[in-house]
């Protein structure tokens, strides 16, 4: 009876008469009562349900056990393959690692070629900018040989050289040009593992000296496959060269396991090493082995592999191995299974108990449910009542309209929005209050709603004027008893600020990705800037002072500088840093920035307009870098206004008092919509070439945004004291006195 009430009253919140279904309702009810004094079930009845839900139990075990056989063999499988995608993950990085160190050492060696003979200290300084790039990738040494002078020259990082003579190799013939650098196998060092790449100069050779661990930990210390998998890699002779255990870096693959845990055997993952990994292969498998992250025992393990392509020539190929344990993977689906069996037990049970509950009670229940009825349909009447109301009072848009589009009901708020009332609509068309775009969706959904009889959510523009009013429209179905669709109910909310913050929300997004693609681009540049800029400030100081090259290189220097300036402002855009302690008086920052552009306004015959809130609190923020943003966007305004035009400038407190505002707004032609949601972006500007990088607002926003502050746009204002223009509006919250401590 819950729910019946439930039905009656919804549809009575629908806007459907619901008297004469409630007489039906009602009806059926008292027959049903009566209906209920029937004998009781025989107690064979009950047993036999009871002998149903066991053989259900038995049959659900049966069934939820072949299940998780095949779940298992599923899931191995799809674990099988991430672990195979992890792999190829690490040999593309590995690979890519290699092929920057290659590129490096060609680099150096075109360098080392390209001039006359290079002087020690010369070619320490081009190392020494060669180390910033290739040492985090594992670079130890640097050395160039010389076998006509019989010289060696080894660098290290941060300008230590050394220089040896290991004696000229007698007979040896000119080598052959080579147009890649050779990668030499690892061996073991002083130090551990080392590989070398050798770039051939002429009859020198340039040699990159890589420690191994340095180049490989990096990128497999932290790989998990599961909770405690791990990746390891060999190379083709199957030396380990990078595993979680220590001691087995630099040692033989087929032999150190038995050493490690004797009494296992390895066949499986040896034939997978040399039929497989070792021919370059990639795929995925399982094998035993003896321990695993400490444990030891007999662990039967997953693994996948992958090749890395180290040189063609001679010819070299690691492979990189991704390994978990299968016990992680099957409690995992075990786990699940019993969850399952333990889930169809309760309610299994529950049902059975149900069953026992309803046939001790059934007379009990009859008779209340006879009670229930009266005291219900007395409920019903005074909840028809209580859902008029609530539909009136709702500040929603509620209506309903047939398959041709016309109202049928509509509440006080949809009739006082459209500037009516609810009996002037009935009988309408949709197409009389609503515009022509709008009316159109909404008699699609209309039309869908009939046909396939279901709810349908869409968002709807109402233009208004200038404005234009969102709302988020539910057109659901209402059906007879039958099944048929009497109309379709419309429940639609204003979501006109929701879709503006969801705008801004959008903006603060792309800013924030700009911000950071800003700085990686940023530090990117900025290496090979201070090497430009470096090394021409060493050209200035040999040139001859008043001759061509030397203006020449004062021009490149200049044009540099420029460059890093504007990378500073990309950086300080994206710079947000730890917490910021500085104050400002707003008030003095702007009357300070008044006094330097008021004479440039009265020229343009500029009307300036200001009206600043006395008592402002201290903001957080840097009055140089505030200044900056308050000068950049009265220069804004000042281009956007037409000659005689007005900028007017106040500040003042945010409701609440946590906020300070300041608003500048013009009387300009305002910003184009298209434009809006790119003003913030780097370099863009609607300026004439030349006239502006489109850097000032990215900026301007960067600032404001590192204190705690936002900064927002809206053209063209639709109301205030000016007819049409931009408005810009920063907040930056209050200083307080624990910032300052």
């Amino acid at each position: 009876m819950v729910a019946l009430e439930q039905a009656v009253a919804f549809r009575r919140f629908k806007g459907v008469h619901v008297l004469p279904v409630l007489h039906r309702v009602l009806g059926r009810a008292t027959g049903a009562v009566q209906e209920l004094h029937r004998p009781r079930l025989e107690k064979a009845v009950f047993w036999g349900l009871a002998a149903a839900a066991m053989a259900v139990l038995v049959a659900g075990a049966v069934l939820s056990h072949q299940a998780a056989l095949t779940i298992r063999e599923v899931v191995v499988e799809q674990f099988g393959s991430e672990q195979l995608n992890i792999a190829r993950n690490i040999s593309d990085r590995i690979e890519r690692e290699l092929g920057v160190l290659k590129r490096e050492l060609r680099l150096l060696g075109e360098w080392l070629e390209a001039g006359e003979e290079r002087s020690p200290a010369d070619l320490a300084l081009q190392v020494q900018i060669c180390f910033q790039r290739v040492l985090e990738i594992g670079v130890q040494t640097i050395q160039l040989e010389d076998p006509d002078s019989a010289r060696r020259l080894t660098f290290v990082p941060f300008g230590h050289w050394t220089e040896e003579s290991p004696g000229p190799t007698a007979g040896a013939a000119s080598p052959v040009p080579v147009e890649t650098p050779e990668v030499t196998r690892p061996e073991a060092g002083a130090t551990g593992l080392m590989l070398q790449l050798v770039q051939r100069v002429g009859k020198r050779s340039l040699v990159f000296n890589v420690n191994v661990s340095w180049f490989l930990n990096p990128m497999v210390k932290d790989i998990r496959s599961g909770r405690t998998g791990y990746a390891w890699i060999i190379d083709d002779h199957g030396i380990f060269l990078a595993h979680p255990n220590a001691d087995f870096v630099g040692r033989d693959a087929f032999s150190i396991r038995a050493k490690a845990a004797p009494g296992t055997s390895y066949a499986i993952i040896e034939f997978i090493q040399k039929e497989k990994m070792l021919k370059a292969q990639e795929g995925t498998g399982w094998y035993y082995s003896g321990w695993h992250r400490g444990h030891t025992g007999q662990t039967r393990k997953l693994i996948a592999f992958a090749p890395v392509a180290v040189a063609d020539k001679p010819l070299q190929r690691w492979s990189v191995a991704v390994i978990a344990p299968l016990a992680e993977v099957e409690s995992a689906v075990a786990a699940g299974f019993r969850r399952l069996m333990m889930l169809l037990g309760v309610v299994l049970a529950a049902l059975v108990l149900v069953a026992a509950v309803l046939l001790v009670f059934e007379a009990r229940w009859s008779r209340r449910l006879q009670r229930t009825v009266e005291r219900r349909t007395r409920d019903l009447r005074r909840s028809e009542e209580q859902y008029r109301s609530l539909v009136e009072s709702a500040e929603d848009f509620i209506f309903t309209v047939d398959r041709e589009g016309v109202f049928q009901s509509l509440n006080s708020f949809t009739a006082t929005f459209f500037g009516g009332r609810p009996g002037e609509f009935v009988g309408r068309h949709v197409s009389s209050v609503f515009p022509d775009d709008s009316a159109r969706q909404a008699m699609k959904l209309i039309a869908l709603v009939y046909e396939h009889g279901k709810s349908i959510r869409q968002e709807l523009a109402i233009p208004v004027g200038d404005l234009v009013t969102w709302i988020g429209a539910n057109f659901m179905p209402i059906k007879a008893d039958d099944g048929s669709i009497l109309s379709a109910l419309c429940i639609a909310r204003d979501i006109t600020e929701n879709k503006n913050l969801e705008r801004q929300l959008v903006n603060t997004e792309k800013l924030a990705s700009l911000g950071t693609l800003a700085a990686g681009v940023a530090h990117e540049i900025n290496n090979p800037l201070g090497v430009i800029l470096g090394f021409c400030d060493f050209l200035v100081r040999k040139a001859e002072p008043g001759t061509q090259a030397y203006e020449d290189l004062r021009t490149i220097e200049r044009q540099g500088l420029h460059c890093k300036e504007i990378v500073e402002n990309l950086l300080s855009f994206a710079r947000f840093g730890g917490e910021r302690h500085e104050s400002a008086d707003l008030n003095a920052c702007l009357s300070d920035i008044l006094k330097v552009v008021r004479h440039s306004l009265e020229i343009k015959r500029i009307d300036l307009v200001t009206d600043l809130y006395e008592g402002l609190p201290p903001v957080r923020g840097d009055t140089r870098q505030l200044q900056q943003v308050f000068l950049n966007l009265i220069n804004n305004a000042y281009a956007a206004v037409p000659e005689g035009g007005r900028i007017h400038i106040r500040t003042g407190l945010e409701k609440g008092g946590q906020r300070v505002l300041a608003v500048f707004q013009d009387n300009g032609p305002g910003i184009r919509r298209e434009h809006m949601d790119r003003i913030f972006e780097p370099f863009f500007t609607t300026k004439p070439e030349g006239q502006g990088t489109g850097l000032g607002l990215f900026v301007s926003y960067g600032i404001i945004a590192s204190y705690g502050g936002n900064l927002d746009c809206v053209s063209p204002v639709p109301d205030g004291a000016l007819e049409a223009g931009t408005r810009f509006t920063i907040r930056l919250p209050v200083f307080t006195p624990e910032e300052a401590r």
